[in-house]
């Protein structure tokens, strides 16, 4: 069976934290927590910081809260990534706001010489839809609904 075809169980659920807000622009990855879920139970974790070598926009660390300091000593984008990378495999990526997270990973990877082609879920694409009369999306919000 061809890998693109094959059916997979385990789902990451993600987050990321960058430096800015478009890779385009300079931004990188400084943080990536994620959890690997197979049948409806969380089976491994996954969480590192990054140290890019780039010093982290004062706005940028109000809202993550992540400092340049805290960055000092962590693994480079060379070591962190490619584990990442095993431990999402052929997994179904899930993430909310998607689209900016996986531009995110996408750019790490191949900057690494490596591609991320997993299938991926919007948790903010589906509770728009689900819940088009909420005053916004975020998480905190969707928390909320019953």
């Amino acid at each position: 069976m061809h890998n693109h075809l094959k059916s997979t169980n385990r789902y990451v659920a993600l987050d990321v934290e960058t430096t800015g807000l478009s890779p385009k622009s300079g931004g990188r990855v400084i943080e990536i927590g994620a959890v690997a879920i197979e049948y409806q139970s969380i089976v491994a974790e996954f969480s590192s910081l990054i140290d890019v070598g780039k010093r982290i926009p004062w706005r940028v660390q109000q809202v993550h809260g992540i400092t340049n300091d805290m960055l000092e000593g962590e693994p480079k984008p060379d070591e962190a990534l490619p584990e990442f990378y095993k431990f999402i495999a052929e997994s179904i990526l899930i993430a909310h706001n998607a689209t900016f997270d996986i531009r995110f990973l996408r750019h790490e990877f191949a900057l690494l010489g490596m591609n991320l082609n997993n299938r991926s879920l919007c948790t903010l694409k589906m509770s728009r839809k689900q819940y088009p009369h909420l005053p916004n999306h975020k998480l905190e919000t969707i928390r909320n609904t019953d």
